[in-house]
Protein backbone atom coordinates (compact mmCIF):
# COMPACT_ATOMS: atom_id res chain seq x y z
CA UNK A 1 0.00 0.00 0.00
CA UNK A 2 1.72 2.89 -0.85
CA UNK A 3 1.83 6.23 1.47
CA UNK A 4 -0.48 9.24 0.82
CA UNK A 5 1.01 12.00 0.39
CA UNK A 6 0.59 15.37 2.54
CA UNK A 7 0.16 18.55 0.91
CA UNK A 8 2.85 20.85 0.71
CA UNK A 9 3.52 24.33 1.95
CA UNK A 10 2.22 25.57 -1.61
CA UNK A 11 -0.88 24.12 -1.16
CA UNK A 12 -1.51 25.83 1.95
CA UNK A 13 -0.81 29.06 1.32
CA UNK A 14 -3.17 28.81 -1.73
CA UNK A 15 -5.65 27.68 0.20
CA UNK A 16 -5.20 30.78 2.54
CA UNK A 17 -5.09 33.04 -0.14
CA UNK A 18 -8.42 31.56 -1.96
CA UNK A 19 -9.79 32.05 2.04
CA UNK A 20 -8.68 35.28 2.04
CA UNK A 21 -10.04 36.64 -1.06
CA UNK A 22 -13.16 35.76 -0.44
CA UNK A 23 -14.12 36.30 2.99
CA UNK A 24 -12.00 39.70 2.73
CA UNK A 25 -15.83 41.37 1.53
CA UNK A 26 -17.69 40.26 4.01
CA UNK A 27 -14.80 41.59 6.37
CA UNK A 28 -14.73 44.68 4.84
CA UNK A 29 -18.15 45.31 5.39
CA UNK A 30 -18.30 44.58 9.18
CA UNK A 31 -15.22 47.51 9.28
CA UNK A 32 -16.90 49.83 7.44
CA UNK A 33 -20.34 48.83 9.79
CA UNK A 34 -18.44 50.22 12.98
CA UNK A 35 -17.71 53.11 11.60
CA UNK A 36 -19.48 56.34 10.67
CA UNK A 37 -19.88 57.55 7.06
CA UNK A 38 -16.99 59.78 7.07
CA UNK A 39 -14.60 56.97 7.11
CA UNK A 40 -15.50 55.83 3.43
CA UNK A 41 -13.57 59.09 2.25
CA UNK A 42 -10.28 58.13 3.83
CA UNK A 43 -7.14 57.35 1.81
CA UNK A 44 -5.80 54.85 3.69
CA UNK A 45 -7.65 51.11 4.08
CA UNK A 46 -10.08 49.95 6.32
CA UNK A 47 -8.71 47.00 8.04
CA UNK A 48 -9.45 47.58 11.58
CA UNK A 49 -12.68 47.82 13.41
CA UNK A 50 -14.08 50.73 14.74
CA UNK A 51 -16.37 51.83 17.68
CA UNK A 52 -20.04 52.75 16.16
CA UNK A 53 -21.59 49.07 15.33
CA UNK A 54 -23.89 49.38 17.68
CA UNK A 55 -24.98 52.91 16.97
CA UNK A 56 -25.21 52.10 13.28
CA UNK A 57 -27.38 48.64 14.21
CA UNK A 58 -29.55 50.85 15.76
CA UNK A 59 -30.12 53.46 12.98
CA UNK A 60 -30.89 50.30 10.98
CA UNK A 61 -33.60 49.36 12.81
CA UNK A 62 -34.82 52.78 13.02
CA UNK A 63 -34.41 53.47 10.15
CA UNK A 64 -36.76 50.51 8.54
CA UNK A 65 -38.41 47.51 10.33
CA UNK A 66 -35.67 45.35 9.91
CA UNK A 67 -36.84 43.34 12.57
CA UNK A 68 -40.28 42.66 10.35
CA UNK A 69 -37.83 42.41 7.47
CA UNK A 70 -36.11 39.51 9.03
CA UNK A 71 -39.15 38.01 9.72
CA UNK A 72 -40.80 38.00 6.67
CA UNK A 73 -37.41 36.38 4.79
CA UNK A 74 -37.39 33.72 7.65
CA UNK A 75 -40.90 32.66 6.73
CA UNK A 76 -39.91 32.79 2.97
CA UNK A 77 -36.77 31.17 2.82
CA UNK A 78 -37.60 28.65 5.21
CA UNK A 79 -40.89 27.21 3.52
CA UNK A 80 -39.66 27.33 0.06
CA UNK A 81 -36.50 25.27 1.53
CA UNK A 82 -38.62 22.98 2.98
CA UNK A 83 -40.88 22.64 -0.30
CA UNK A 84 -38.09 22.13 -2.68
CA UNK A 85 -36.20 19.72 -0.35
CA UNK A 86 -39.53 17.31 0.01
CA UNK A 87 -41.08 17.82 -3.36
CA UNK A 88 -37.88 17.96 -5.82
CA UNK A 89 -36.97 14.54 -3.38
CA UNK A 90 -40.07 13.36 -4.28
CA UNK A 91 -40.16 13.78 -7.97
CA UNK A 92 -36.49 12.71 -8.06
CA UNK A 93 -37.37 9.39 -6.77
CA UNK A 94 -40.44 9.22 -9.07
CA UNK A 95 -37.95 10.21 -11.96
CA UNK A 96 -34.95 8.30 -11.21
CA UNK A 97 -36.67 4.71 -9.46
CA UNK A 98 -40.12 4.50 -10.83
CA UNK A 99 -40.74 2.74 -14.38
CA UNK A 100 -44.26 4.97 -15.59
CA UNK A 101 -44.87 6.09 -19.15
CA UNK A 102 -43.51 9.40 -20.35
CA UNK A 103 -40.87 9.33 -17.81
CA UNK A 104 -37.78 10.46 -19.48
CA UNK A 105 -40.12 12.81 -21.96
CA UNK A 106 -41.80 14.64 -18.47
CA UNK A 107 -37.61 14.70 -17.05
CA UNK A 108 -37.02 16.13 -20.40
CA UNK A 109 -39.51 19.10 -20.16
CA UNK A 110 -38.83 20.19 -16.28
CA UNK A 111 -34.93 20.40 -16.86
CA UNK A 112 -35.79 22.46 -20.13
CA UNK A 113 -37.75 24.40 -18.43
CA UNK A 114 -35.02 25.73 -16.03
CA UNK A 115 -33.40 27.18 -19.75
CA UNK A 116 -36.31 29.32 -19.80
CA UNK A 117 -34.84 33.24 -18.24
CA UNK A 118 -36.79 33.96 -15.16
CA UNK A 119 -37.55 37.47 -16.60
CA UNK A 120 -39.80 36.37 -19.21
CA UNK A 121 -42.38 34.85 -16.66
CA UNK A 122 -42.39 38.32 -14.62
CA UNK A 123 -45.30 39.94 -16.22
CA UNK A 124 -47.41 36.51 -17.15
CA UNK A 125 -46.79 35.59 -12.86
CA UNK A 126 -47.51 39.37 -11.74
CA UNK A 127 -50.99 39.03 -13.61
CA UNK A 128 -52.06 35.84 -12.13
CA UNK A 129 -50.63 37.05 -8.57
CA UNK A 130 -53.08 40.21 -9.09
CA UNK A 131 -55.69 37.65 -10.02
CA UNK A 132 -55.56 36.15 -6.45
CA UNK A 133 -55.22 38.93 -4.67
CA UNK A 134 -51.90 38.68 -3.35
CA UNK A 135 -50.25 41.36 -4.14
CA UNK A 136 -48.21 42.42 -1.23
CA UNK A 137 -48.48 39.49 0.15
CA UNK A 138 -46.27 36.43 1.22
CA UNK A 139 -47.63 34.06 -0.86
CA UNK A 140 -46.54 35.97 -3.90
CA UNK A 141 -43.11 35.01 -3.35
CA UNK A 142 -43.37 31.66 -1.72
CA UNK A 143 -45.80 30.42 -4.13
CA UNK A 144 -43.95 30.29 -7.37
CA UNK A 145 -41.08 29.41 -5.33
CA UNK A 146 -41.92 26.02 -3.90
CA UNK A 147 -40.36 23.80 -6.17
CA UNK A 148 -37.60 24.30 -9.09
CA UNK A 149 -36.39 22.78 -12.09
CA UNK A 150 -32.84 22.89 -10.70
CA UNK A 151 -33.92 21.04 -7.48
CA UNK A 152 -35.85 18.37 -9.36
CA UNK A 153 -32.69 17.38 -11.06
CA UNK A 154 -30.41 17.83 -8.38
CA UNK A 155 -32.44 15.24 -6.46
CA UNK A 156 -33.24 13.05 -9.37
CA UNK A 157 -29.13 12.73 -9.30
CA UNK A 158 -28.71 12.07 -6.20
CA UNK A 159 -31.62 9.30 -6.51
CA UNK A 160 -29.70 7.58 -9.33
CA UNK A 161 -25.92 7.72 -7.20
CA UNK A 162 -27.12 6.75 -4.04
CA UNK A 163 -29.90 4.80 -4.26
CA UNK A 164 -29.82 1.00 -5.66
CA UNK A 165 -32.84 0.02 -7.87
CA UNK A 166 -32.43 -3.72 -6.25
CA UNK A 167 -33.07 -2.37 -2.78
CA UNK A 168 -35.91 -0.76 -4.43
CA UNK A 169 -37.45 -3.40 -6.13
CA UNK A 170 -36.57 -5.33 -2.83
CA UNK A 171 -38.54 -3.04 -0.87
CA UNK A 172 -41.54 -3.64 -3.53
CA UNK A 173 -41.62 -7.45 -3.25
CA UNK A 174 -41.67 -7.34 0.65
CA UNK A 175 -45.15 -5.21 0.19
CA UNK A 176 -43.87 -1.45 0.69
CA UNK A 177 -45.78 1.13 -0.86
CA UNK A 178 -44.28 3.79 -2.78
CA UNK A 179 -44.43 6.24 -0.53
CA UNK A 180 -43.17 3.69 2.67
CA UNK A 181 -40.44 3.03 -0.11
CA UNK A 182 -39.54 6.82 -0.43
CA UNK A 183 -39.37 7.19 3.36
CA UNK A 184 -37.42 4.05 4.75
CA UNK A 185 -35.30 3.96 1.61
CA UNK A 186 -34.81 7.05 -0.25
CA UNK A 187 -34.95 9.41 2.84
CA UNK A 188 -31.90 8.08 4.48
CA UNK A 189 -29.68 7.81 1.58
CA UNK A 190 -30.56 11.25 0.49
CA UNK A 191 -29.63 13.17 3.60
CA UNK A 192 -26.51 14.66 2.72
CA UNK A 193 -27.79 15.61 -1.25
CA UNK A 194 -31.30 17.03 0.83
CA UNK A 195 -28.93 19.43 3.27
CA UNK A 196 -26.84 20.75 0.11
CA UNK A 197 -30.05 21.34 -1.77
CA UNK A 198 -31.83 22.97 1.47
CA UNK A 199 -28.92 25.39 1.99
CA UNK A 200 -28.52 26.32 -1.74
CA UNK A 201 -32.62 27.03 -1.68
CA UNK A 202 -31.95 28.99 1.41
CA UNK A 203 -29.43 31.21 0.21
CA UNK A 204 -31.15 32.09 -2.83
CA UNK A 205 -34.40 32.75 -1.80
CA UNK A 206 -32.53 34.81 0.96
CA UNK A 207 -30.97 36.60 -1.37
CA UNK A 208 -33.66 36.66 -4.09
CA UNK A 209 -34.34 40.90 -4.77
CA UNK A 210 -36.12 41.31 -8.19
CA UNK A 211 -39.29 39.54 -7.70
CA UNK A 212 -40.29 40.84 -3.91
CA UNK A 213 -39.58 44.05 -4.90
CA UNK A 214 -41.74 43.60 -7.76
CA UNK A 215 -45.08 42.18 -5.86
CA UNK A 216 -44.31 43.06 -1.83
CA UNK A 217 -44.93 46.29 -0.39
CA UNK A 218 -41.74 47.79 1.07
CA UNK A 219 -43.80 49.11 4.04
CA UNK A 220 -45.87 46.30 5.13
CA UNK A 221 -44.05 43.10 3.82
CA UNK A 222 -40.47 43.86 3.37
CA UNK A 223 -37.88 40.85 3.06
CA UNK A 224 -34.47 41.57 3.72
CA UNK A 225 -33.20 42.78 0.60
CA UNK A 226 -36.46 45.22 0.02
CA UNK A 227 -35.31 46.70 3.24
CA UNK A 228 -31.34 47.29 2.13
CA UNK A 229 -32.98 49.10 -0.81
CA UNK A 230 -34.88 51.56 1.13
CA UNK A 231 -31.38 51.86 3.14
CA UNK A 232 -29.71 52.59 0.10
CA UNK A 233 -32.20 55.37 -1.33
CA UNK A 234 -32.11 58.81 -1.41
CA UNK A 235 -30.30 61.20 -2.62
CA UNK A 236 -27.39 60.78 0.19
CA UNK A 237 -25.90 57.22 0.79
CA UNK A 238 -24.92 56.41 3.98
CA UNK A 239 -22.77 53.45 3.19
CA UNK A 240 -21.94 52.95 6.76
CA UNK A 241 -25.87 52.47 7.47
CA UNK A 242 -26.09 50.23 4.64
CA UNK A 243 -23.08 47.77 5.06
CA UNK A 244 -24.39 47.50 8.33
CA UNK A 245 -28.12 46.68 7.37
CA UNK A 246 -26.02 44.11 4.60
CA UNK A 247 -23.86 42.67 7.47
CA UNK A 248 -26.55 42.10 9.64
CA UNK A 249 -29.06 40.30 6.73
CA UNK A 250 -25.92 37.70 5.83
CA UNK A 251 -25.83 36.61 9.44
CA UNK A 252 -28.98 34.18 8.92
CA UNK A 253 -27.30 32.85 5.73
CA UNK A 254 -24.12 32.12 7.94
CA UNK A 255 -26.55 30.36 10.72
CA UNK A 256 -27.73 27.94 8.31
CA UNK A 257 -24.32 26.94 6.33
CA UNK A 258 -23.28 26.39 10.06
CA UNK A 259 -26.12 24.24 10.53
CA UNK A 260 -26.21 22.33 7.55
CA UNK A 261 -22.16 22.57 6.35
CA UNK A 262 -21.34 19.57 8.37
CA UNK A 263 -23.79 17.15 6.34
CA UNK A 264 -22.79 18.46 3.30
CA UNK A 265 -18.74 17.91 4.49
CA UNK A 266 -20.55 14.21 5.64
CA UNK A 267 -21.60 13.76 2.13
CA UNK A 268 -18.26 14.78 0.50
CA UNK A 269 -16.22 12.48 2.78
CA UNK A 270 -18.56 9.64 2.24
CA UNK A 271 -17.75 9.68 -1.60
CA UNK A 272 -14.05 10.76 -0.56
CA UNK A 273 -11.59 7.62 -1.27
CA UNK A 274 -10.03 5.54 1.92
Amino acid sequence: MTARRRPGARVYALLIGVLGASMFPLYWSFVVSTRDNSAIGETSPLLLPGGHLFENVRRVFDTVDFWLAIGNSLIVSGTVMVSNVVLASLAGFAFARLRFPGRNTLFLLVVGSAMVPAQLGVIPLYLVVGDLGWYGRLEAVIVPGLVSAFSVFWMRQACENAISADLVDAATVDGCSILRTYWHVAVPSLRPQAAVLAMLTFMATWNDYFWPLVVLDPNETPTVQVALSQLASGYYTDYALMLTGATVGVLPVIVAFLLLGRYVVRGILRGAPV
